[in-house]
């Protein structure tokens, strides 16, 4: 059973930063490439930045130079692998819900995401 869990959102002014961190288990996500999504208020869910087996890294244009996608393919004693996403200069237009899942995104694997909230 898949699960992805993300964590590490929260409350923070402009300029600050954040550092999400999602655990994937129930497969051998060291295996697919992986990537971060953003849901806005009132707008469709889109793709942040994701990362191959390779470490290859791809960001929307909105993030380049701000966000860092990275990841552990060492699973942890339990199956859980992480991907992380370090978040620097946040901006009011950062406000969402961001969820991890593959790259492509499996429709099934999306999880409950964490709220991201930049506000003076």
């Amino acid at each position: 059973q898949v699960q992805l869990v993300e964590s590490g959102g929260g409350l923070v002014q402009p300029g600050g930063s954040l550092r999400l961190s999602c655990a994937a288990s129930g497969r051998d996500f060291s295996l697919r490439s992986m990537a971060w999504y953003r849901q806005p208020p009132g707008k469709q869910r889109d793709l942040v930045a994701s990362i191959t087996i390779t470490d290859r890294t791809n960001y929307a244009d909105s993030v380049k130079g701000r966000f860092t996608i990275t990841r552990d393919d060492t699973p942890t004693q339990h199956g859980v692998y992480h991907v992380y996403l370090q978040m620097n200069s946040l901006r009011p237009e950062d406000t969402g819900v961001y969820y991890c899942n593959t790259f492509p995104a499996a429709a099934s694997f999306w999880g409950q995401g964490t709220q991201v909230t930049v506000s003076s």
